[in-house]
């Protein structure tokens, strides 16, 4: 092995190794991620969804950390599945607990349950709704069809 360098030599074990910096966020760099408005940002914080921390004069500037941001698409995610966000905030605040994740997959498991047969239910009254304008679609082309041939008779 070649001898090392002076310089190497002379900072061999007196240089701390590189830190890596935690990736941190603007409101405008999550807003601009996740195609929301900051107004949205701001509103999930008032929620306890998202804790950035405060920086700047009076703690105006926002800073969001990686677990911010898991934060904000699980909410996300949640708001697609059809939770509401005081139901999204109560599962993803369970994550954050030490405790074993059972709990979470009984709550998570409760709340889907429930969800999946409120759209269950929107997908009967649909169903029957779409049936109904089938009804009135034959009846309106029977009509027309009987006024076409009255037309034509004339």
């Amino acid at each position: 092995m070649p001898p090392l360098s002076p310089a190497v030599q002379a900072n061999f074990g007196t240089q701390p190794p590189p830190v890596m910096a935690t990736p941190t966020y603007t409101i405008s760099d999550l807003a601009k991620e996740f195609d929301l408005t900051t107004r949205a940002m701001r509103f999930y914080e008032d929620m306890g969804l998202l804790q950035p921390e405060r920086t700047g004069p009076g703690g105006r500037n926002r800073i969001y950390s990686s677990r911010d941001r898991t934060r904000l698409k699980l909410t996300l995610r949640a708001k697609r599945l059809g939770l509401s966000l005081t139901e999204a905030r109560e599962i993803i605040d369970m994550y954050d607990s030490p405790r074993d994740t059972g709990p979470q997959l009984r709550k998570f498991l409760a709340v889907l349950a429930q969800h999946r047969k409120q759209l269950e239910e929107q997908m009967a009254d649909l169903q029957a709704n779409l049936d109904e304008v089938r009804v009135h679609e034959k009846e309106a082309r029977a009509l027309l069809a009987r006024a076409e041939k009255s037309r034509q008779a004339a």
